[in-house]
């Protein structure tokens, strides 16, 4: 399991500690008292005068859906903290979208003779971004500001950008023997993975070795551009060979325009993420901390070079130049986190055609308990565990069980999100 954080009496961070020496000093009960559980967070009983502390750096691989978190140290190569957090961007779009219909919809009904009203809102502010990025944001600046609120951190390490497109158009940006060497091929096989959905191009087979193959063969004068190059099994690129694709797939019309049509389609997802990665930069820049910037094919390198799984908190502490040689992360089980959001600002519930459902006014709280609470339960049926949500009557939502409130007590109070142990 991960390090157990550490505060004093100050809620000043210190060194994290082991999961047993953690234990015991709870087994005492004199020292310590529980701060928080997520992440695990233990207060010291006193204030300690200039504590030696062993600095960590915070490493991020922020990804559209799933952002990879690792706390390492980078003299033992000790991997203190991981977790994955799992963002609603996507949630916040479809609500939206659903907010605009039924706003738009309720207007032509009601008011036809109104002038439109659509354009007032161009001028937006520099740096601005749609929600649904801004989400993303968000949630990593939090977990940014609670970790350096639990452990002491000294340096940032995030994932820039997820491919360097300069490199791999222009074999000249730092020399042909840095172009062509072991990180640019690291850097295209991402890219290209990531463009082509990780399956062959032509026979459309997944979970196989897959092979970089030129869409206009290079003994008919095709270059190396990756708007050229596409992803195929060891059988099709051998039954291809040297032939125009256009000869190749003279009898499927349909996937040959396809293939010509996505091979010219950048990467929209990664556009979008990029930007967000570098509006998240400019912020981290904000914390004071140094922040060091990685691409997304030197940390598969990394990861690769040390023989590691692909997961997203692994990524993360792969990410940079300044991964160890060798990383330690025994036990360590990531902490999943999932973004809840903090409820609807909603008076009442719309149905479909933007009509009230219910005219009861919304509460935030009852009987001392919010919906998104990690509580625990005590009952005469058995023990239960989880996020509870609210009803405005003495029985509340655990799982599948209605449970009085009498026999539960706060784990956690809710705070936006949702935890699990991987």
């Amino acid at each position: 399991m991960s390090y157990v954080f550490l505060v004093d009496a100050n809620k000043q961070p210190l060194n994290p500690l082991h999961p047993a020496r953690a234990r015991r000093l709870l087994t005492a009960g004199k020292a310590v008292a529980l701060m928080k559980h997520y992440p695990f967070t233990l207060m010291l009983k006193r204030m300690v005068e200039k504590p030696t502390l062993q600095p960590l750096r915070l490493k991020l691989d922020p990804g559209s859906k799933t952002t990879g978190v690792a706390l390492v140290n980078d003299d033992s190569g000790e991997v203190v903290f991981a977790a994955e957090l799992s963002h609603r961007g996507q949630a916040i779009k479809a609500a939206l979208d659903d907010r605009r219909v039924v706003r738009r919809s309720r207007r032509q009904r009601k008011t036809r003779y109104r002038k439109a009203r659509w354009a007032n809102r161009k001028n937006k502010q520099k740096g601005w971004l749609p929600p649904s990025l801004e989400s993303r944001i968000a949630n990593v600046l939090t977990w940014v500001r609670r970790l350096s609120c639990s452990a002491p951190i000294s340096a940032i390490s995030m994932e820039l950008v997820r491919f360097d497109m300069q490199l791999m158009e222009n074999a000249e940006i730092s020399g042909v023997e840095y172009q062509q060497g072991a990180l640019m091929g690291y850097e295209l096989r991402e890219y290209l993975l990531e463009k082509w959905n990780r399956h062959c191009s032509y026979c459309g087979a997944k979970d196989i070795p897959l092979q970089i193959e030129h869409i206009h063969p290079r003994a008919h004068g095709g270059t190396n551009r990756v708007s050229n190059l596409c992803l195929a099994c060891e059988k099709c690129n051998t039954a291809k060979g040297s032939k125009d694709i256009a000869v190749f797939l003279k009898k499927k019309p349909d996937l040959l325009k396809r293939i010509q049509a996505q091979a010219r389609a950048p990467l929209k997802d990664a556009a979008a993420v990029n930007a967000t990665r570098w509006a998240l930069l400019e912020r981290l820049k904000t914390t004071g901390l140094s922040v060091e910037c990685g691409t997304g094919g030197l940390t598969k390198f990394n990861r690769a070079k040390r023989n590691l799984p692909k997961a997203h908190w692994l990524d993360a502490a792969c990410v940079g130049k300044s991964t160890p040689e060798t990383l330690v992360m025994t036990g360590i089980r990531p902490l999943l986190i999932k973004a809840t959001g903090h409820g609807r600002r909603q008076m009442c519930v719309t149905d479909a055609y933007g009509f009230p459902k219910q005219h009861k006014e919304r509460k935030g709280s009852y009987l001392g308990y919010r919906t998104g609470d990690m509580v625990k339960a005590i009952t005469p049926k058995g023990t239960f565990h989880g996020r509870i949500a609210i009803r405005y009557r003495p029985s509340f939502h655990l799982g599948k069980e209605d449970i009085h409130p009498k026999y539960m007590r706060h784990v956690h109070r809710a705070d936006g999100y949702e935890y699990r142990s991987a």
